[in-house]
């Protein structure tokens, strides 16, 4: 894998987690029942910082973990090709679900793949989140509750750094994790220089069709991509499974 392949695996693999909406639907109920009290805005940018936070240092942890173990069991810096086969067709399956079900049919509004009890659970919780040590465990929690879904992106990528050099992993994870929590951070600048909720969640709900079509199209492309580039080839060109 040459280094341009590499840099733009890890962007695209970085993207797709990127369209993943529970956590920005998760800082768009705290900031709204926030804002139903009254919240200061000093205290509103607190929490919904805490929340961002959490869900960084999650995705900056799991990736770490994915990419720490995937050495130690591989016992070296490449995987074979039977890992990748297993990483590319897991992406691809990810994919179709995300195609099939990321958001629930017949419902208005951004309504996400969860059960209920789970997303009532959730949403009551960041109702009722008043400290900023709340907030950042519940930006912890976001990231781990939709694992299902971003554990593909997560995998690839740390296969991905593992190949890089020792000295340019650690700019690998930072890319990933800055791509990967970019719209929420958008979000968080959009609420804390007084935009509308009611707006970002507007915005959401017309282009939600879109970004499921997106995240389940790119993650399909990168799975067929990696199958290709890592199974494929070095099986026709003499490689081993």
């Amino acid at each position: 894998m040459s280094v341009y392949e590499s840099w733009a695996i890890l962007i695209l693999a970085a993207a797709i987690h990127a369209s993943f909406q529970l956590s920005v639907s998760m800082l768009t109920i705290l900031s709204g029942h926030a804002l139903t009290k009254k919240t200061a805005q000093a205290r509103l940018m607190r929490l919904i910082s805490s929340f961002f936070a959490g869900v960084a240092l999650m995705v900056t942890l799991s990736l770490s973990f994915l990419a720490f173990a995937a050495r130690d069991l591989l016992h070296n810096s490449y995987a074979p090709s039977v890992v990748w086969a297993a990483v590319s067709g897991f992406a691809i399956g990810v994919g179709v679900a995300v195609w099939a079900f990321y958001y629930r049919h017949k419902t208005r509004g951004t309504v996400l793949w969860l059960p209920r009890s789970l997303a009532d659970y959730l949403a009551s919780r960041a109702k009722k989140t008043k400290l900023a040590g709340e907030s950042f465990g519940l930006g912890l929690v976001s990231v781990v509750a939709e694992y299902l879904f971003c554990l593909a992106p997560l995998l690839i990528a740390a296969l991905v750094i593992i190949q890089m050099p020792l000295s340019v992993q650690l700019v690998g994870l930072i890319v990933y994790v800055v791509i990967a929590t970019l719209p929420l951070a958008t979000s968080v600048i959009l609420i804390g220089s007084g935009h509308s909720i009611a707006r970002i969640q507007r915005w959401r709900e017309q282009n939600k069709r879109f970004l499921q079509f997106a995240a389940g199209s790119a993650l399909i492309i990168l799975g067929v991509y990696v199958y290709v580039g890592q199974v494929l080839a070095p099986t026709l060109s003499g490689g081993y499974l």
